[in-house]
C-alpha cells in the first residue's frame, strides 16, 4: 500500500477520535438531564477524557513501548471502541466519568502513534502534508461526525449518538488492523524518553506553548453551546459547531502546505496563537449583528487546528530519533491543557460567571502563550550567545533545521562558518538573515530568534 493510502487510514482513525472528543460538547445538556447533574458537572466528563489522555496514556505507552506501531494503533482503537460502548450503556455519573477516562486513554495511545507513523510512511518533503491529513481527519470529525451525532441525539437520544461513535471506531479498527503496512521505528516512547525530552529547553518551550493554546481553545470549546446561547441567543448549536469544524479542516490541511513551502513553523505557530487570542476576545461582542458570530468561530476553528501542525512538525524535524517522545509529550500537553481549561471553565460557570464572558479569560491565556513564547525564545538566544553555542557552534540546530527546511542542506551548513569568518557579505546576504547565528546577540530580532533559536 502506498504511503498516501496508509496515511488516509490513519486519518480515518483520527476522524473517529475527533467525533468522539468534540461531540460531547453538544451532548452535555442531554447527558446532564438524563443523569440528573448540571451542565458544568457533565462537562467534567470532558475533563476526565482529556486528563486521562494526558496522564494515563503515557503510562500505557511505556508498557507498550516495544510493541510495533500497528499493534499500538490497533490496541488503542480496541480500547476506544470498548470505552464508547460502555459510555452508551452507563446509567450513573460515576460510570460516565470512568468510561470517558478509558476513551481518553485510547485516544492518547492512538493520536501520537498515528502522527509518528504518518511521518514515517512518506518522504521528508511531504511530512507536513501527512501530518495535516491525519489532523484533518480529526477536524473532519467535527464537521461531519459531530453534527451527525448531534442530529442523531436530537432524534434518538445521546446514547444512540455514542453508539454511532462506537461504530466509527469499529470501521477505523477494521481498516488499520487489516491494511496498514509495517512502520519502522518505535511507536510508543518510554516514560523516561518522554521526561527526558521535557528536560531539553527547546522541547519544553514548544510543549508549554501547546499547553496554553489548548487551555484556551479546547477548554472553551467544551462550553461552546452555553456560550453561543448567551452571546447570540442560539437555539441549536449544530450549525455553529459545523462552521467551527469546517474552519478546522481548512486550517489543518492548509497549515501542512504552509509548513512545507515556507519552512517557518515557529513563526507560523506564533501567528496562529495570536490570531486565536484575537478571535476569542471578539466573540462576546458579535451577538449584536445577526450571523457575525460565525466569523470568530470559523477563524477559531481554523487557527486552533492549524496550530497543531507546525508544533508537531518542529518536534519531529529537530528531535531526530527522539521525535516520537517529543510528539507524545506534546500530545499529552494538548489534552492536559484541554482538561485544565474545561475544569476551570466549569468552575467559573458553577460560581456564577456569565457564559457570555467565558471567551475573555480564554483569550487572555492564548495571548499569554504568545508573550511566553517570545520571551522564552529571546532568553534561549541570549543564553546560547553568552555560552558561544549559537546555531553554528551547536551544530545540532543547523542539523535540525534541515532537511525539512528549504535550502538548509549540508553544503550551507558547512559554508556557514566560512562565510562569517571570511567576511564575505554577498553570499551571506543572499541566503537570508535566517542563516545568521544567534551569537550576534544585540542584532537578533524576535523573528530571527524564533526561526534560529527554537525547536
Amino acid at each position: 500500500m502506498g504511503g498516501t493510502r496508509a496515511v488516509a487510514l490513519l486519518a480515518l482513525g483520527s476522524f473517529a477520535m475527533g467525533t468522539d472528543a468534540y461531540a460531547m460538547a453538544g451532548l452535555l445538556p442531554d447527558i446532564g438531564a438524563d443523569l440528573q447533574v448540571s451542565v458544568s458537572l457533565a462537562g467534567q466528563s470532558v475533563t476526565a477524557f482529556t486528563l486521562c489522555y494526558a496522564l494515563a496514556a503515557p503510562l500505557f505507552s511505556a508498557v507498550l513501548a516495544r510493541w510495533g506501531t500497528r499493534t499500538v494503533l490497533v490496541t488503542a482503537l480496541v480500547v476506544f471502541v470498548v470505552a464508547n460502548a460502555a459510555t452508551a450503556l452507563t446509567g450513573s455519573y460515576a460510570g460516565l466519568l470512568g468510561t470517558r477516562a478509558l476513551a481518553g486513554a485510547g485516544a492518547g495511545l492512538f493520536t501520537p502513534a498515528a502522527a509518528t507513523a504518518a511521518v514515517a510512511l512518506v518522504p521528508p518533503e511531504r511530512r507536513g502534508r501527512a501530518l495535516g491529513l491525519v489532523l484533518g481527519g480529526m477536524s473532519a470529525g467535527t464537521v461531519l461526525g459531530v453534527p451527525l451525532g448531534l442530529l442523531v441525539a436530537a432524534e434518538s437520544g445521546w446514547r444512540t449518538a455514542l453508539w454511532l461513535i462506537t461504530g466509527l471506531g469499529v470501521v477505523a479498527l477494521a481498516g488499520v488492523g487489516t491494511a496498514l503496512p509495517p512502520v519502522r521505528g518505535a511507536a510508543a516512547p518510554s516514560l523516561r524518553a518522554r521526561f527526558g525530552a521535557l528536560t531539553r529547553p527547546r522541547v519544553a518551550v514548544v510543549v508549554a506553548v501547546t499547553f496554553t493554546q489548548t487551555v484556551a481553545s479546547l477548554g472553551l470549546y467544551t462550553y461552546l453551546e452555553p456560550v453561543l446561547h448567551r452571546v447570540a441567543d442560539v437555539g441549536s448549536a449544530v450549525p455553529y459547531l459545523w462552521v467551527w469544524g469546517i474552519g478546522g479542516v481548512c486550517g489543518s490541511l492548509l497549515a501542512g502546505t504552509l509548513v512545507d513551502r515556507t519552512g517557518r513553523p515557529a513563526l507560523l505557530a506564533v501567528a496562529l496563537l495570536g490570531t486565536l487570542g484575537a478571535a476569542l476576545a471578539l466573540l462576546p461582542w458579535t451577538g449584536t449583528v445577526p450571523g457575525l458570530v460565525l466569523l470568530p468561530l470559523i477563524v477559531w476553528g481554523a487557527v486552533g487546528w492549524a496550530f497543531v501542525v507546525p508544533q508537531q512538525h518542529r518536534l519531529l524535524a529537530r528531535e531526530g530519533e527522539g521525535g516520537a517522545a517529543a510528539v507524545g509529550l506534546n500530545s499529552s500537553a494538548t489534552y492536559l491543557g484541554g482538561a485544565v481549561g474545561s475544569a476551570l471553565g466549569g468552575l467559573a460557570l458553577a460560581h456564577g460567571l456569565d457564559a457570555r464572558w467565558l471567551p475573555l479569560p480564554a483569550a487572555g491565556v492564548a495571548l499569554a502563550g504568545v508573550l511566553f513564547h517570545l520571551t522564552a525564545v529571546r532568553a534561549l538566544a541570549g543564553r546560547e550567545a553568552a555560552a558561544g553555542t549559537g546555531d553554528h557552534g551547536a551544530g545540532t540546530d543547523r542539523r535540525d533545521a534541515g532537511p525539512d527546511r528549504p535550502g538548509a542542506g549540508p553544503d550551507r551548513r558547512g559554508a556557514g562558518t566560512d562565510r562569517r569568518d571570511a567576511g564575505t557579505e554577498s553570499r551571506g546576504a543572499a541566503t537570508d538573515q535566517r542563516d545568521r547565528d544567534g551569537t550576534g546577540a544585540a542584532g537578533v530580532t524576535a523573528a530571527e530568534a524564533l526561526e534560529r533559536n527554537t525547536p
